[in-house]
């Protein structure tokens, strides 16, 4: 008797682990089906038309604004890496949540070069406010 509840009690923490979110792998899988067809794969970009997130300079100097961006989209000129795109439009995205945007900025800030701290949920809460 007193293995069948240890057996019981090691599955169930075997199936609480299983359920519990993955942060970086939810991230990585909301960059495939939302910006690796533009962006590629690896944060490629796209020759003259889409600019890199691959040891991207835009990153730092634009963190603050980098989840409204990933909401409401972008149609302006940018400089990234020293190369201009122009007036390329960046669709929006506003069914995203709070929590999925984050999670996509923290996979670009920690891939293909790119090293920059973690987002919060409460930055990327606070950030987006004036974009709803």
């Amino acid at each position: 008797m007193k293995w069948n509840y240890l057996f019981l009690f090691f599955s169930m923490l075997v199936l609480i682990q299983a359920c519990q979110r993955d942060p970086y792998r939810e991230g990585a899988l909301l960059y495939k089906m939302q910006c690796a067809n533009c962006h590629g794969d690896e944060g490629q970009g796209l020759g003259e038309l889409i600019p890199p997130l691959a040891k991207s300079d835009y990153l730092t100097p634009h963190r603050a604004e980098l989840p409204c961006l990933l909401i409401k989209g972008q149609n302006d000129t940018i400089i990234v890496n020293g190369k201009k795109y122009f007036d390329q439009a960046m669709p929006a995205n506003p069914a995203l949540s709070d929590v999925h945007v984050a999670n996509i900025l923290n996979y670009i800030h920690n891939n293909w070069g790119n090293e920059q701290p973690d987002f919060t949920l409460d930055e990327v809460r606070k950030a987006i406010a004036p974009c709803r």
